[in-house]
């Protein structure tokens, strides 16, 4: 197959190609130096990990990494462009740089072909930390009500700080000098350079999910401004929020401000400082139990005295020295209040015997017994109707005439004549 035939026959866009149709490598590493060579030329930022400048070259290389992930580009640069910088470059410096974007078809590489770079100053970065500042804290991640209090007593602190760093010494020695059981989990990464940020996210992450750590102390000693710069970086700030375990701030000395003071559960103004925070002072927990027992001791000792004080006093009282006169008193009481009632019931009745025999004599005086023994009777026909009227009887009837002392039977004889 001919050169011409295959170029017509490939499908001119990247949406058009199929299994059966596909780009060879050589035409997608074409399609993309095209599209990248369409590109404008820009400015980046970025730090310098790696800078490679052979004597008697005229082009110099270095690697630009983001400092916040971990993702980086090749740049290719004029060693004139380097010489006019007003302060040599080294590694970790952050750079702005204009370049143009170029694909390398042969290698499939994208790098950055540099024109012009210029340092970033430390009044350009420190703004940028301040803009970064005020932007987490309208975002609340530096609100005291998000802070958690650090454990009384760590059962292991977690420990990031540099290798064989003085800054490591001076919490451990600290710490142990006031707890000498204190337990560490160290974890030594870079705490500055390019790799600074990542090592330390790693670490804290770590240490974070690690159950026995109870707190974590993030430590450095002193630096310059352009030093400290990974503890203002927005991902690590955004990981200690995000941090389940307390986390202390240990960062160069107390003057030394990084957003990572902001964040953490508790700022310590130097290392030293943090040793001392973590743990207790074993001694001055020791005295204050000693001044906790003396107290419990003299509060109960007089305690016992008041309540000896007190039970005295109540032996001493008359009622306690003859217990009987009590019961002599209440005894006197009924018998007194027996006495009195026995009176009253015989007072109530005389006074009903009385009563009773003025009612008898009132009744004897009103009975119609005393009546019929003064002669008088009381005729009663069969039926028990008083008889009040001769009228009232027939001849040879039989009547009741009742007496004073009884009663007899007797037969009418007559009745009185109605003829005028």
């Amino acid at each position: 197959m001919s050169g011409p035939e295959e170029r017509a026959a490939l499908p001119e866009k990247a949406a058009d190609t199929t299994a059966e149709s596909p780009w060879p490598v050589r035409l997608l590493s074409l399609k993309i130096a095209d599209y990248v060579e369409k590109m404008s030329v820009l400015w980046v930022e970025g730090q310098v990990v790696q800078l490679n400048r052979r004597p008697g070259s005229r082009t110099a290389y270095l690697t630009l990494r983001d400092p916040d992930v971990d993702m980086s580009l090749s740049v290719a640069i004029s060693t004139n462009a380097l010489d006019a910088m007003p302060v040599q470059l080294d590694q970790g410096a952050r750079v702005v740089l204009q370049a143009k974007p170029v694909f390398w078809t042969q290698r499939g590489s994208l790098m950055l072909d540099a024109r012009q770079i210029r340092p970033v100053g430390v009044g350009e970065l420190l703004a940028r930390v301040e803009h970064l500042k005020r932007t987490l804290a309208a975002e609340g991640l530096f609100d005291p009500d998000r802070k958690r209090p650090l454990p009384f007593l760590p059962r292991t602190i977690g420990l990031i700080c540099g290798r064989a760093s003085a800054a490591e010494k001076d919490v451990v020695e600290n710490a142990r000098r006031r707890w000498p059981t204190a337990c560490f989990a160290i974890r030594e990464v870079a705490v500055q350079g390019p790799t600074a940020v990542q090592e330390l996210t790693d670490a804290l992450r770590e240490l974070d999910g690690e159950v026995l750590v109870d707190v974590i102390v993030i430590a450095r000693g002193g630096g310059s401004v352009e030093d400290l710069l990974p503890f203002s970086n927005e991902a690590l700030v955004r990981a200690v929020s995000a941090a389940r375990t307390p986390v202390v701030s240990a960062i160069g000395h107390d003057v030394d401000t990084p957003l990572l003071d902001h964040v953490a559960d508790w700022r310590a103004s130097t290392p030293t400082d943090a040793g001392k925070r973590v743990v207790p002072d074993a001694e001055a927990e020791r005295h204050g139990i000693l001044l906790a027992r003396e107290r419990a001791r003299r509060a109960l000792a007089g305690r016992l005295a008041g309540e000896r004080r007190h039970l005295v006093a109540i032996r001493s009282r008359p009622v306690m020295a003859n217990p009987a006169a009590m019961i002599d008193a209440r005894r006197a009481e009924l018998d007194a209040l027996t006495q009195r009632a026995h009176r009253r019931v015989l007072s109530a009745v005389h006074r009903a015997g009385d009563q009773i025999s003025h009612l008898r004599a009132q009744i004897r005086t009103l009975s119609p017994l005393s009546t019929l023994e003064r002669g008088y009777a009381v005729v009663q026909r069969r039926d028990g109707r008083v008889v009040l009227d001769p009228l009232d009887v027939s001849v040879d009837e039989l009547v009741r005439v009742r007496v004073a002392r009884g009663d007899f039977a007797a037969r009418v004889v007559g009745l009185p004549s109605t003829s005028g």
